[in-house]
């Protein structure tokens, strides 16, 4: 069976399973939801789309040097992520993610989505918070953002929501190569966070900052006994170099394994 990956930040548990409200650019909106049994996708406002999903599978990923990761990824099967449709979500997520863990990232993220968000009704009576919208979070003040704990995060939120107003219908036209240096034009965003935020709007994850700790972490724990470089420039190295043409399955993958293994929230 195909594992769907649920790392992102919007993912919060509902009582069948991991669930998510897509905001897409035409109007729509889907509520997903991740069962034993595979996605479920409902819409509750229709549009012309469905959010995309691309599947990355591991068989036929050679890793001559570390075997070991090679089995551990062969071991999850086919993995399945859900595309931001949302490039400026995926924006604000990726500056929230900067410095701090994931885990603090998600309590922080899905704090900022309570008390500012647009709220969308679900079936049953249950209600799910989305992003706060850029002209949001220019009306708040300093103090607002301090009593979620995000005062640090106030310049590059602001920051990437001005650009956004002005150039986020030219940014969605762009490809994603192109959109990681467009993005770094912002005060406060760089490589790391453009290349986030890319990755998980386009699902191509040959953009990610893929010598980030999630991804030496979760492979260094896959594969223990692998000889894995210390530092950043020479881990990069011998990551091209067992992804060859493949860096985007490879990244995703392990990523993927760090999903199904590691912390959850």
């Amino acid at each position: 069976m195909t594992f769907t990956m649920t790392e992102q930040a919007a993912w919060q548990l509902g009582p069948e399973g991991p669930r998510r409200v897509f905001a897409l650019p035409d109007g729509g909106r889907w509520l997903v939801t991740v069962t034993p049994n595979g996605p479920e996708l409902h819409p509750l406002v229709h549009g012309d789309s469905r959010p995309q999903i691309d599947v990355a599978v591991p068989y036929g990923l050679s890793l001559g040097e570390v075997p070991e990761l090679s089995a551990a990824l062969a071991e999850l099967g086919p993995v399945a992520r859900f595309r931001n449709p949302d490039l400026w979500d995926a924006l604000g997520t990726a500056i929230i993610r900067q410095v701090i863990r994931a885990a603090q990232a998600k309590k922080l993220y899905r704090a900022f989505c309570t008390a500012y968000g647009e709220r969308v009704e679900l079936p049953g009576g249950d209600s799910y918070m989305l992003f706060p919208a850029p002209e949001t979070v220019l009306k708040l003040s300093d103090e607002e953002f301090a009593d979620l704990g995000m005062a640090f995060k106030r310049r590059p939120l602001r920051a990437a929501a001005e650009a956004y107003l002005e150039r986020g219908d030219k940014w969605r036209e762009l490809t994603p190569s192109v959109l990681v240096d467009e993005l770094q034009v912002v005060p406060r965003i760089g490589p790391w966070t453009a290349s986030a935020a890319v990755a998980d709007w386009s699902n191509d994850f040959a953009l990610y900052p893929y010598t980030d700790l999630a991804v030496r972490t979760w492979a260094r724990r896959a594969a223990p006994s692998s000889p894995w470089p210390d530092d950043e420039t020479s881990f990069g190295r011998l990551w091209r170099r067992l992804a060859g043409e493949r860096l985007s399955d490879l990244t995703l993958l392990t990523l993927a394994w760090g999903s199904r293994h590691g912390e959850v929230g």
